[in-house]
């Protein structure tokens, strides 16, 4: 007699790459070190972590389900390891996890696996990356009240976010929100350093503060890297101490000033053809010495041709729109009845502050009688171009400055500025995979702050994988200097790590 062994398949697809990498990071020692083991739990705290970085990372063609039945036709003990069951994986066990994480300190962990893989994977930290993003909430929070009350607890221990309206990305202004800063390394753009605030934080008030907090965690000689929120007086001053390179905003007098009136260089023919090897053809620049803030710095007036373009394209259509405007505006003065001649200049007034390019302008204000014998008032006016704004604005046009505090010593190049400056979108791209519709985005459906925070701990986690294993897929590629094709079947040495997950 013959018997039938009962056979089942199990699929890896590509989740045998993401726990691969997981493994090698050792993300489940560094989580069981912090957290302990009970030997009377089925399945440890990183084992746990691990699942959820899995789950997260395995978005190709669905959405995350943060549920024992997302390893029901995987092969989770190649996964997990041996006799590991997916009913281990439920939704207690789940929250326990996140909050034994939270409670023992999410930048405690997310520190030292960042150290791990700048040792082990030999991570280029010269330029690193600043930048913030909101993530909208639904729900009620408790702690959106008696925030007198829970400010105090900061004197003691450090306290949850607040989930509050704020400034929206996202564009959600009717939504509650938490604000996530995030620093990345140039090389990889691997996150370096992550941080939640309160939904209604400010860049300007933080940014100074998460770079110096940064450089006490990772203590790596890094130019920092940021946008236009760090500039300030008060933050220039408290990062007197690091390296770094940031836009000036257009606010500062000096600024305006300096954008008016100083003329870019003209590229010299031998420059031109390094600037188009660096893809710096379309950009012209001037460096100037500057103190600001007490700081001196090099500022490095930049004229880009592609902006230039666009900026006088967006003139003239705000002037075409406001000329439309300002003849109904016009009309609507004109035809209307005033009781004194300060009611008709008041109107004026207020018309006016609608206009940026354009200006209504009083010729003359006649006394006159209404139909009812009344002494009314009535306005004859014309439209009048704004010359100085439209020139200024003219002036402006594809133009923006850099700064860096780098003058003397260790002193960059005006291109390298430029270049490392344009690698701002290494955040940006971060941004785009934590808030991709197949990520964790749409599951915050946790009730406490607290959890929040930790869910983003676990996204900026899979962040993490995820580009570290696209680094060492593009230098694998670059060093035996063949390509593989790509989407649309071209050959390719720099995939995406998502398009080899979907060949899987």
């Amino acid at each position: 007699m013959s018997y039938l062994e009962e056979i089942q398949v199990k699929n890896l697809d590509h989740l045998g790459i993401v726990a691969g990498l997981i493994d090698e990071i050792e993300i489940v020692k560094i989580i069981n070190n912090k957290l302990g083991i009970d030997v009377r739990e089925k399945i440890s705290a990183g084992t746990v972590v691990k699942s959820i970085l899995i789950n997260g990372l395995g978005f190709v063609s669905r959405p995350l389900y943060l549920f024992s039945y997302f390893f029901q036709d995987k092969a989770i003990e190649k996964l997990l390891g041996e006799r590991i069951k997916p009913d281990y994986l439920n939704d207690d066990k789940i929250g326990r996890v996140m909050d034994e994480l939270y409670k023992y300190g999410l930048n405690d962990i997310f520190i030292e696996v960042v150290l791990e893989v700048i040792k082990k994977f030999k991570i280029d930290l010269k330029y690193s990356h600043l930048d913030s993003t909101s993530f909208h909430l639904d729900g009620e929070y408790k702690r959106e009240e008696d925030k007198e009350k829970q400010e105090e607890e900061k004197i003691i221990k450090e306290r949850p976010i607040f989930i509050k309206k704020g400034y929206s990305r996202d564009h959600r202004p009717d939504l509650k929100q938490c604000v996530l800063d995030l620093i990345t390394s140039q090389d990889g753009d691997i996150p370096l350093f992550v941080r939640v605030g309160d939904g209604n934080e400010s860049d300007k008030a933080v940014f100074g503060k998460v770079l110096v907090e940064f450089k006490k965690q990772i203590k790596f000689d890094s130019i920092m890297v940021c946008d236009s929120a760090l500039y300030g007086q008060e933050n220039l001053q408290l990062i007197q101490h690091l390296k770094w390179i940031t836009r000036v905003p257009m606010t500062i007098k000096k600024a305006k000033e300096l954008v008016q009136n100083i003329e870019v260089e003209e590229v010299k023919d031998e420059d031109k053809e390094k600037r188009s090897d660096l893809n710096l053809e379309s950009y012209t620049w001037k460096e100037e010495i500057v103190t600001y803030g007490g700081i001196k710095q090099t500022w490095l007036i930049v004229l880009s041709e592609k902006r230039q373009k666009s900026d006088l394209e967006k003139l003239e259509k705000q002037l075409s729109q406001e000329e439309k405007k300002s003849q109904k505006f016009l009309k609507e003065i004109q035809s209307e009845e005033f009781e004194h001649p300060q009611a008709a200049r008041y109107k004026l007034k207020a018309i006016n502050k609608k206009l940026r390019l354009l200006e209504i302008k009083e010729v003359e204000l006649t006394e006159t009688y209404s139909k009812k014998k009344e002494k009314i008032y009535k306005m004859i006016s014309l439209i009048i171009k704004k010359d100085e704004e439209i020139s200024r604005k003219t002036k402006e046009a594809g133009k923006f400055i850099l700064a860096t505090n780098l003058v003397e010593e260790n002193k960059l190049e005006a291109s390298e500025i430029l270049i490392t400056y344009k690698n701002q979108q290494s955040t940006e791209r971060g941004f785009r995979f934590l808030k991709d519709p197949l990520f964790f985005t749409d599951s915050f459906f946790v009730e406490k702050p607290e959890r929040i925070e930790t869910m983003l701990f676990l996204m900026s986690l899979c962040l993490l994988i995820y580009n570290l294993g696209q680094r060492e897929l593009k230098n694998c590629l670059k060093r035996v200097k063949k390509g593989i094709n790509n989407q649309v079947g071209k050959v390719t040495l720099r995939p995406t790590l998502r398009w080899i997950f979907q060949c899987f």
